[in-house]
C-alpha cells in the first residue's frame, strides 16, 4: 500500500478530532461570542438570552471601605450601574484595597512563594451571584476609574440558592489573561471573549491584578448574558483555527477538576528500568535543583514517569514551601491527604483562598496539620472560610515553631477562637484583617506575644477601645515594626500618644480613615517627633492634617518613603515643598482631594521632583 494512505488516515482521524472538540467547547473567539451564535443559522437549539446584573455580592478578599457603610464597598457591585459611564472616583463604586507595587516595597511586605506558576498572578477576587443559572455567552464589567485590573473571570457550578449543596463543586475558567496596562484612567465596559462552558451557572468570580496601575481600580456593574439551555452547535462551523489547539488540550489532558488533580497527588505503580540513563551520572543534590523549578502539578506528572524521579518529586525537601493557591478551585481534603507524606519538613504554607463550600473540612485541616506543623514558620490562610475555633486551636498545638499567621478576611472565625493565637508566643506576624477579633482575645495576644513586629488590625470592627490596645502594643510590643489600623473608629491621640511612645521602632503605620484623630490634639506632630525610622504614614481622609504635621514629618522622618494625606484641607503648597526638600526617598505622595493641592501645583511639583509619583485622583 502507498505511504500515502497511512498519511491521509491520520490526518482524517485528526481533522475529526478536531470537529468533535470544535462541536463540544467552541472556539475561544467567535465561536465564544454571543454574535456568533445568533449569527449562526445552524446552532440548535434557538434561545431567548437573557440579560442580567448582579443579584448578590457573596465574596471577597479585599475592599476599601468599611464593613458598616456602602462606600467604596464590594457590595456596590449589585445591582444596575451607579456611575457609568461617568469616569473617575466615586464612592458608590467597588474598590480593591491596594494597587501599584507600593505595598510591595513597604516594611509589612511578605516574600513571594517559589514555583508559582507565570498563569496565577491574582492578587484579590469578589464572586457574585445572579438570579437564574444560564449558560454564560458574555460577560460585562463595567469599569469607571483606572481600568485593566481583571485578569480572570470564572464561572461556578453550584447555585448559591439551592437548598441542596451539590457533591462537587467545579470551577471553569471563562477567560483569562495576564496583567496589562490600559492607557488612560477613563471608564469603559470590558467585554472579553469567553470560552463556553457545559454546565449552567449564576456564579461569576472575577480575579484581579492591580499591580500595573496607577490608582485604584473602581467596578460598577457585572452583566451576565447567557441562555437557558446549551447551545449545540452544528459540525458545520468554521474553518478550524489551529491556534485553538493549545494549551487546553493539556487542561484536558490532565484534568482541572480535584479527582484529575488528586490523582497527580496520588502513588501509581512504576515500572523499573535497568538503568536512568544521564540521571545515574547526576549527583541527588542536583537533580533537587532542577526539579524545584517545577510547580507542584508537574512535579506530581513527573513523579509518574519512573522510580527514581518518583523518588526525588516525594522528597520532603521539595515541599519546605508550597503555596497552594493557584490552585484553590482543585484543592479538598483528598489532595491535603496524598501530601501528607510530602510536607513533614514543610516550613512556609499558602492555604489562602482554599477549602470553600465544603472542599476542606476541619477534620481534613486538622489532620494535615498534625502530621505537617511541626516545622511551619509560616501559615497564610486568608479567606479561608473553613476555619473555626477548632482549626485554630490545632494551629497553636500543633505548629509551635510558628512566626507568621495570616488570617485575613476569614471573617467566619467566630470572637473567641482568637484567644488560642496567644498561645504562639513566637509570633512575629499577625495579620488579622477584616476578622472578627474582640478585644479580650487581642489583648491577650498582645499580652503573650511580645516578638510581634507587624501587626494587621484593620477593619476589625468587633473592638471597642482602641486606645487601650494602643496602650497594651506600646507597654508589650517593643518591636512593632508595622501596625495596620486601618478604619479604626474609635482610637484618640491618648492612644497615639502610648503607642509612639512605646513602639519607636515602627517603620510603617496606617491611620487611614481614623475619624477621631485630630491635628489639633498635636497628635501626628507627636508621632513624627517620636517615631524618625517612619517608611510609611497614612492619614487617609484625615480632614485635620495641616501644614504643622506635614512640617514636623519634613524635620523628623526624613526617611519617609510613602505618604498618603488624602481629603485634608489644611494642607498648603508651600509645606508639601518642605517634606519633598527634605524627605529625599519619597516615593509615593498622594494628594486626592486636598483642596489647596490643585493640578496646576500638583504639575510644579511634578516637575520639581521627577522621582515622586504625586496621585491627585478626579471626579468627572
Amino acid at each position: 500500500m502507498s505511504p500515502v494512505f497511512p498519511m491521509l488516515t491520520v490526518l482524517s482521524m485528526f481533522y475529526y478530532m478536531c470537529l468533535r472538540r470544535r462541536a463540544r467547547t467552541a472556539t475561544r473567539g467567535e465561536m465564544n461570542s454571543r454574535r456568533a451564535i445568533e449569527s449562526n443559522t445552524r446552532a440548535l437549539p434557538i434561545n431567548v438570552e437573557i440579560v442580567q446584573y448582579a443579584k448578590e455580592v457573596l465574596d471577597f478578599s479585599s475592599h476599601y471601605g468599611s464593613e458598616n457603610s456602602m462606600s467604596y464597598t464590594m457590595w456596590n457591585l449589585a445591582g444596575i450601574p451607579n456611575v457609568y459611564p461617568s469616569s473617575g472616583d466615586f464612592t458608590q463604586t467597588a474598590v480593591f484595597r491596594t494597587y501599584g507595587t507600593w505595598w510591595d516595597h513597604c516594611p509589612s511586605a511578605r516574600l513571594p512563594f517559589k514555583r508559582t506558576p507565570t498563569s496565577f498572578c491574582s492578587q484579590d477576587y469578589v464572586e457574585l451571584a445572579f438570579e437564574e443559572q444560564v449558560y454564560p455567552t458574555a460577560v460585562h464589567i463595567l469599569e469607571t476609574y483606572h481600568p485593566g485590573a481583571v485578569v480572570r473571570i470564572l464561572a461556578c457550578s453550584a447555585n448559591p440558592y439551592s437548598q441542596n449543596p451539590p457533591a462537587e463543586v467545579r470551577w471553569e475558567i471563562l477567560w483569562s489573561e495576564a496583567p496589562t496596562k490600559v492607557s488612560g484612567p477613563q471608564a469603559r465596559q470590558f467585554t472579553p471573549c469567553i470560552k463556553q462552558i457545559n454546565f449552567p451557572t449564576n456564579l461569576i468570580r472575577l480575579e484581579v491584578n492591580s499591580s500595573l496601575l496607577d490608582y485604584y481600580t473602581e467596578l460598577d456593574a457585572v452583566v451576565l448574558h447567557g441562555v437557558k439551555e446549551k447551545p449545540v452547535l452544528s459540525l458545520k462551523t468554521s474553518m478550524i483555527d489551529m491556534t485553538d489547539i493549545d494549551e487546553d488540550e493539556d487542561e484536558e489532558k490532565y484534568g482541572c477538576g480535584m479527582d484529575a488533580l488528586n490523582k497527580q497527588f496520588s502513588v501509581v505503580t512504576l515500572r523499573e528500568w535497568p538503568t536512568n540513563g544521564y540521571f545515574d551520572k547526576l549527583p541527588y543534590e542536583l537533580i533537587q535543583l532542577i526539579l524545584s523549578h517545577l510547580t507542584v502539578p508537574d512535579l506530581c506528572r513527573l513523579a509518574q514517569t519512573c522510580k527514581l524521579l518518583y523518588q526525588h518529586c516525594c522528597d520532603p525537601l521539595q515541599y519546605i514551601h508550597l503555596s497552594l493557591q493557584p490552585y484553590w478551585a482543585r484543592i479538598n481534603d483528598t489532595s491535603l491527604e496524598y501530601l501528607q507524606s510530602r510536607c513533614t519538613l514543610i516550613q512556609w504554607l499558602n492555604l489562602s483562598w482554599t477549602g470553600n463550600r465544603g472542599a476542606i473540612s476541619v477534620s481534613g485541616f486538622s489532620r494535615f496539620l498534625k502530621v505537617c506543623g511541626s516545622e511551619l514558620v509560616r501559615l497564610e490562610l486568608s479567606c479561608g472560610h473553613f476555619l473555626n475555633e477548632t482549626c485554630l486551636e490545632v494551629i497553636t498545638e500543633t505548629c509551635p515553631n510558628l512566626q507568621e499567621l495570616n488570617l485575613a478576611s476569614c471573617d467566619k472565625i467566630p470572637p473567641q477562637a482568637f484567644n488560642h493565637i496567644a498561645k504562639v508566643g513566637s509570633l512575629k506576624r499577625l495579620i488579622l484583617y477584616r476578622t472578627k477579633v474582640e478585644q479580650t482575645a487581642l489583648l491577650s495576644i498582645l499580652n503573650f506575644c511580645s516578638e510581634l513586629q507587624h501587626l494587621s488590625l484593620g477593619s476589625c470592627v468587633m473592638i471597642e477601645d482602641y486606645d487601650l490596645i494602643a496602650s497594651m502594643m506600646g507597654a508589650k510590643c517593643k518591636k512593632l515594626r508595622s501596625l495596620d489600623l486601618w478604619r479604626c473608629k474609635n482610637i484618640t491621640e491618648n492612644g497615639i500618644a502610648e503607642l509612639a511612645s512605646g513602639c519607636q521602632l515602627l517603620e510603617e503605620l496606617d491611620l487611614g480613615w481614623c475619624p477621631t484623630l485630630q491635628s489639633s490634639t498635636g497628635c501626628f506632630a507627636n508621632l513624627a517627633r517620636k517615631l524618625p525610622n517612619l517608611q510609611k504614614l497614612f492619614l487617609t481622609a484625615n480632614r485635620s492634617v495641616c501644614d504643622t504635621d506635614i512640617e514636623e514629618l519634613a524635620a523628623n522622618c526624613t526617611h519617609l518613603r510613602q505618604l498618603d494625606i488624602l481629603g485634608t484641607r489644611m494642607v498648603s503648597p508651600a509645606s508639601l515643598r518642605k517634606l519633598l526638600e527634605s524627605c529625599k526617598d519619597l516615593s509615593l505622595l498622594d494628594v486626592s482631594f486636598c483642596s489647596q493641592i490643585d493640578n496646576r501645583v500638583v504639575l510644579e511639583l511634578n516637575a520639581n521632583f521627577p522621582n515622586v509619583f504625586i496621585k491627585k485622583s478626579f471626579t468627572q
